[in-house]
C-alpha cells in the first residue's frame, strides 16, 4: 500500500468516527419533522435519504447536455436607410459631427 493510499484510507476511517452539528433553517427543520411523523425512519435516515436524492439530481443535471438557447426572431421589414454604406448610416444616426 502506497503512502497516498494509506493516507486516504486513514482519512476515510476518521470520517466515520467524526460527529458534527448541522443547523437546519426553520423551514427545513419543520419539513423534516413533518416527514418523520409520516414515516418510521430516524432523522438520520431521512436526512441521508434526502441528501442522496438531491445529490443524484445534481449528478443528472451536471451530466445532461446544456439546453440550446434560442432568441425569438421576427421580420422587421426593409431598412428605412441603406446600411450598405456604413459611414452614411452612422452619419444619418449621429449627425454630421459623428467623428
Amino acid at each position: 500500500m502506497t503512502a497516498e493510499v494509506a493516507h486516504i484510507s486513514i482519512r476515510l476511517g476518521m470520517l466515520q468516527c467524526v460527529r458534527t452539528t448541522i443547523v437546519f433553517d426553520p423551514d427545513v427543520a419543520a419539513e423534516l419533522v413533518r416527514r418523520r411523523a409520516e414515516g418510521s425512519g430516524t432523522l438520520r435516515d431521512e436526512v441521508n435519504h434526502l441528501l442522496r436524492l438531491g445529490l443524484a439530481r445534481e449528478r443528472e443535471r451536471a451530466a445532461a447536455p446544456p439546453s440550446r438557447f434560442s432568441t425569438p426572431t421576427f421580420d422587421s421589414g426593409r431598412p428605412l436607410i441603406s446600411v450598405d454604406d456604413v459611414e452614411a448610416a452612422i452619419e444619418h444616426a449621429e449627425g454630421e459631427d459623428h467623428r
